[in-house]
């Protein structure tokens, strides 16, 4: 399966290769209209905590920290691991070409959660199905 995952500011105009867009922010976006969006699901659940989002704060120097307690948040949350699968069932629901759109708003396109989370998703799917990759 070829399931390629992407990242997109949400101020930016949808795309016919989006393929299905997931919003992954806890809090909706400012100044976007929910009809503007065309989202497919929103995917709050794989969002940062609100204590790494409000510590990371967008500092490019807390990065690192950041990325690291947030990679551990979803090694530990059982909706990230439900998230994986649904998005394993899309590809096959898709003879296994599907393009993934992780959605998200901050102004920094190298320094944001989504980046951390495309990472994981691309690692995670490269995984047999039910390994969880925990150690």
């Amino acid at each position: 399966m070829a399931t390629k995952v992407q990242i997109k500011r949400v101020y930016e105009e949808p795309d016919a290769d989006d393929g299905y867009r997931v919003l992954v922010d806890r809090l909706w976006p400012r100044g976007v209209r929910k009809d503007a969006l065309q989202l497919d699901e929103w995917a709050k659940q794989v969002a940062p905590s609100t204590e790494a989002r409000k510590q990371f704060a967008h500092q490019a120097d807390r990065f690192d920290d950041f990325k690291g307690r947030y990679l551990q948040e979803l090694d530990t949350n059982p909706a990230a691991d439900e998230f994986v699968e649904e998005v394993r069932s899309l590809a096959g629901q898709h003879a296994g070409d599907l393009t993934v759109t992780l959605l998200y708003a901050a102004r920094d396109p190298e320094v944001n959660h989504a980046v951390v989370l495309r990472d994981w998703l691309e690692r995670r799917l490269a995984q047999p199905a039910g390994d969880s990759g925990r150690r």
